[in-house]
């Protein structure tokens, strides 16, 4: 059995500046205690247990409904102050009474959902331009300032590039000059010095030793032997050996060519009218200080100024009480 106290020592609930206030007795030290509540992050939980850590006297404190139906700790002071409920502590039952709270109405909300808006689209009009500007001439200084830095580089690397791509050439030449030579020994011997009796056994070992050589290639780099890709490495290999002899820092190269993709990648995006709101070549964005200049843009612009103005005081008017 529970024994409600008298409505003198009752808990009471007031809201300041949209927070409800707990004024709850503490049974060990006879005085009211003041609990500030947050409706939403809070829950009945955290009332529970800031009770108890105030006076540890208290030995259970539990929130019901009216009927006497237990309100789990999980719930959430906003919920809880939805109705009247009685707070338990110990032996003693508090009757809570919630106070009512102001709510807007729909149509209040309509009005400041349509003054918050077209504070948006003001707000929109007269400052996305200018910043699209600014992180635009940013954007082209970064990319004016990455190209200088690359421009030595890139002379570097057509120096480089051309000395490898003669390198393996060069070295292509020297290959089918030499299956060449091999080609006109093995003639010269089967028709002229020996016969083809003499001469097969050693063609087969020289077919057997360049597959050799073939497998040979694969075990030391881990690539089939395809033409392509063979000239492909040999090119890759003098090209990293030119480019440390004449002082070329490739890793710094490759950093430099990333980040101008990058910032030229960004200068995509912001220029394109379908992902930001760019003006038109040729414009410059609205500033309300120009407007007694002349000039089309500027009277187009100003008839947009006036006709937001209007609006907004519009609505500023019809959602002032009656």
């Amino acid at each position: 059995m529970f024994v409600y106290a008298p409505k003198e020592l009752g808990v009471s609930v007031e809201y300041l500046r949209g927070l409800p206030q707990l004024t709850v007795p503490l049974p060990s030290r006879k005085e009211l205690c003041l609990f500030s509540l947050r409706p939403v992050t809070h829950s009945v939980g955290d009332l529970m247990e800031q009770i108890r850590s105030e006076d540890r006297g208290i030995d259970r404190v539990v929130l019901k409904t009216i009927d006497g139906t237990r309100i789990a700790a999980s719930n959430t002071i906003e919920s809880l102050m939805e109705q009247d409920f009685d707070l338990v502590i110990n032996d003693v039952s508090y009757r809570v009474t919630s106070p009512p709270r102001e709510r807007i109405s729909r149509e209040e909300m309509e009005r400041l959902s349509d003054v918050q808006n077209l504070v948006m689209q003001l707000y929109e009009a007269l400052h996305v331009g200018e910043h699209q500007l600014k992180k635009e001439r940013h954007l082209m200084a970064k990319l004016e300032q990455l190209q200088s830095q690359i421009l030595p580089l890139e002379q570097k690397k057509n120096l480089v590039m051309a000395g490898a791509e003669r390198k393996t050439a060069t070295m292509t030449w020297i290959g089918l000059a030499l299956m060449g030579v091999q080609f006109g020994a093995l003639a010269r011997l089967t028709w002229w010095e020996y016969s083809w009796d003499i001469m097969e056994p050693i063609t087969y070992f020289v077919t057997y030793g360049t597959s050799i050589a073939c497998f040979a290639y694969y075990v030391l780099t881990k690539q089939e032997y395809v033409l392509p890709d063979v000239r492909d490495r040999e090119y890759l290999l003098q090209f990293h050996k030119k480019a440390k002899k004449v002082g070329m820092n490739v890793a710094e190269y490759n950093r430099l060519q990333n980040s101008i993709a990058q910032v030229e990648n960004d200068l995509k995006r912001l220029r394109d009218p379908l992902r930001v709101h760019h003006p038109p070549t040729g414009t410059k964005p609205f500033d309300p200080a120009d407007m007694g200049s002349c000039g089309d843009h500027q009277l187009v612009a100003t008839s947009l100024w006036n006709r937001t103005q209007l609006r907004l005081q519009n609505l500023l008017r019809t959602s002032k009480p009656q």
